[in-house]
């Protein structure tokens, strides 16, 4: 890591000025539930952090940063029909609503809905296909949310 006057900044391009962060577990008030989407995102999230900032989590109130966030939707589309209007391609969206607060840096703080999706086979059974699109989508949103609270993009 790179040293500063103001704070550390990684090579992943993110500015870090605290130690501490509270990562609290994503609720899922989408419509349609699946089980494992929070904790899947959640510990994306968790692992892609805490992995390129090197804060310590903490589940108490006076960490430097506060992470708490909802998944609001989850839903199946039809993206592209043959000639005789039948699907050939579904995407499947999740949006992730997050709150951040930087208690170093107030001007740092938002809540953002983050939206991300994966296309796959209209002939695939989305059973069949979830982990993967959700590994996917999962990794978009983590990165995301990082170079939100982070990298300022």
């Amino acid at each position: 890591m790179l040293l500063s006057g103001c704070g550390v900044y990684s090579f992943s391009g993110a500015h870090i000025e605290g130690k501490s962060i509270n990562i609290h577990p994503l609720e899922n008030k989408a419509l349609n539930v699946v089980p494992s989407l929070a904790t899947t995102i959640t510990n994306k999230l968790s692992s892609r952090i805490l992995s390129q900032t090197g804060l310590t989590p903490v589940n108490k109130d006076d960490a430097d940063y506060d992470m708490t966030g909802a998944i609001t939707t989850y839903a199946v589309s039809v993206t592209a029909a043959t000639s005789v209007q039948i699907a050939s391609k579904n995407r499947l969206t999740v949006s992730v609503q997050i709150t951040f607060k930087n208690r170093l840096n107030e001007k740092a703080n938002f809540t953002s809905t983050f939206t991300r999706f994966s296309d796959f086979d209209a002939a695939q059974i989305l059973q069949n296909v979830e982990p993967s699109l959700i590994d996917d989508i999962g990794n978009q949103l983590a990165d995301d949310i990082f170079n939100k609270a982070f990298v300022n993009w």
